[in-house]
């Protein structure tokens, strides 16, 4: 996840996180987790500890909690559509989860923190479209991950 991110840095709020925390949640469930926050402290240890990355101890797992709480038995044909739009609506809605912790480390009075949240709003649309377009590799990751657990005999 970490790489993934390093890699896609050129681009502005465009990566596979979100991807990658729907895909390991579905098929590992709660052991999801490992992942998501070995990308987190990995980000603060090699970007630092700062105000920014305080979020980071949630934002994520809201996701993770979503596509948790969803029905175990989507249909077939629309699981890629629902996946990604998850994925896309936790991109839409990134800066607004992300404004609480921000708004209490710097501050900011309710006003202040929906100005932050509106500053933020192009950013979070190219992060919900990214999000929902990256989508499509959901399921496939899903199926490559189910295939190399069969393998290993770790169903």
């Amino acid at each position: 996840m970490y790489a993934s991110k390093m890699i896609m840095e050129l681009l502005p709020n465009v990566h596979l996180l979100g991807v990658f925390i729907v895909s390991f949640t579905i098929v590992y469930r709660k052991k999801a987790l490992y992942p998501i926050y070995t990308y987190v402290i990995l980000n603060g240890i090699f970007c630092g500890f700062a105000a920014w990355w305080i979020p980071y101890l949630y934002v994520w797992t809201i996701l993770w909690g979503v596509v948790m709480i969803l029905p175990g038995r989507i249909p077939k044909k629309i699981q890629p559509l629902v996946y990604m739009a998850v994925c896309g609506l936790h991109g839409f809605l990134f800066g607004t989860l992300y404004a609480p912790a921000q708004a209490i480390i710097f501050g900011l009075s309710f006003k202040g923190m929906i100005a932050w949240i509106i500053a933020g709003l192009p950013w979070d649309c190219m992060h919900g479209v990214s999000n929902f377009l990256c989508g499509i590799l959901i399921m496939p990751i899903v199926s490559a991950l189910k295939l190399a657990e069969r393998m290993t005999g770790k169903d």
